[in-house]
């Protein structure tokens, strides 16, 4: 996909889960043919930027010799499959993943943006990321199969009969007209007979609302935030790869959708913080992770102003205690729903939106960087930020 910076590539990795080596030839891919910038999406994809229409080729040749793509350019189109990032081997979210992905190819064609949630564990993890069909667990235990945008689902006996649901019901969207709706959530026809949405699915984890992993101490190994989402390769590869973590126990790294990778096998000792490379979070007070900001200017051909400059700035001044949306143009790609502050670019200044989207009613118009600045530390009181 083009953007500003050159070509866009995006690595769906299978069940959300890269191998040490994956993950070092992903850096090395990342160097080699584009800018060293790796990006973590909200569906759980990786992305790399800047590559050049000569150095594509090249990059689909790594990347499918890493098993990081599928050779076959049809598998790279059929819906992702989003695990909870907390599955283990054999457990009832890996076994319906391996089920629904040996019969992947009996779904029908769905639209680009399609995808699918597999989130059996006891509570759902997964229910404001992205996605058309989940397979969750009910309060009962049950496994139940729900529509996105249906509170309820229907329950089903086994993971084989989940997965032989969710095609049907794939199949059910396409026959009623839902290519034309795009998504699950936006069609609008009643759920057929044979898939009652009669139950609600298990209550979510007492956890901060959207952030269902918390940093830190994992049974699996380590939670680590990525600062807006982004880290580069040479950042990733001190973390898998510096000795002072002691490079053989990192097995495996898994993406999420909300800027954190889960670290298979780190050491779990105190000292573990001071480990941490640069451009990794540990700290759930870290004002970064609260902070939404695409791309912008240069990157992205569609932004008027550069977003991550005065997002550092904002977060190592501590302006902002609650959410923040920084959006290189009014389209708001990095976050559709209402931030308790935006900041939107617009013919090469910011916009000052408060409590809502990037295409919202600005209170403030017109400012630099240091006018923005400014006005919040006069006024940080008044908006209570």
């Amino acid at each position: 996909m083009a953007s500003g910076d050159g070509l866009l590539v995006r690595v769906r990795p299978r069940f959300g889960r890269l191998t040490r080596d994956q993950l070092l030839a992903l850096c090395d891919a990342a160097e080699t043919y584009g800018s060293g910038l790796i990006e973590l999406t909200s569906r759980a994809n990786l992305q790399l930027r800047g590559v050049s229409e000569a150095s594509w080729p090249g990059l689909m040749e790594a990347l499918v010799e890493h098993g990081l793509v599928a050779a076959d350019p049809e598998a790279e189109r059929r819906p992702q499959l989003l695990l909870a990032p907390d599955w283990r081997a054999g457990d009832a979210t890996n076994q319906v993943g391996r089920l629904l992905e040996a019969r992947i190819n009996e779904l029908p064609a769905l639209p680009a943006k399609w995808g699918l949630a597999i989130d059996a564990g006891a509570a759902p993890l997964l229910s404001e990321a992205s996605a058309d069909l989940r397979i969750e667990r009910a309060a009962s235990d049950a496994l139940l199969v729900r529509a996105d945008g249906r509170a309820r689902g229907t329950p089903v006996d086994s993971p084989t009969a989940a997965v032989e649901l969710l095609i049907r019901l794939a199949h059910w969207f396409v026959a009623s007209g839902g290519i034309h709706a795009g998504r699950m959530r936006r069609h609008e026809a009643p759920l057929p007979p044979w898939a009652p949405a009669s139950t609600p699915p298990a209550s979510t984890l007492p956890i901060r609302a959207g952030q269902p992993m918390a940093l830190g101490r994992h049974p699996t190994g380590r939670v680590l935030g990525l600062p807006f989402g982004r880290a580069s390769a040479a950042t990733l590869r001190a973390l898998i790869g510096a000795e002072s973590v002691d490079a053989g126990s990192v097995s495996a790294v898994r993406v999420t959708p909300w800027r954190r990778l889960l670290v298979e096998g780190v050491p779990t000792s105190e000292t573990f913080q001071e480990q941490v490379p640069p451009g990794l979070v540990e700290s759930e007070g870290d004002p970064r992770l609260a902070m939404q900001a695409c791309p912008g200017a240069p990157h992205c051909e569609q932004a008027s102003v550069a977003t991550l400059g005065l997002a550092r700035a904002l977060a190592e001044r501590r302006l902002i205690a609650g959410s923040l949306h920084l959006s290189g143009c009014a389209k708001g790609c990095a976050c559709r729903q209402p931030t308790d502050l935006c900041l939107t670019g617009r013919a090469g200044r910011y916009d000052l939106i408060i409590g809502g989207r990037a295409d919202g009613t600005p209170a403030a118009t017109g400012l630099s960087e240091s006018d923005v600045i400014e006005y919040l530390e006069k006024n940080r009181n008044a908006l209570r930020l």
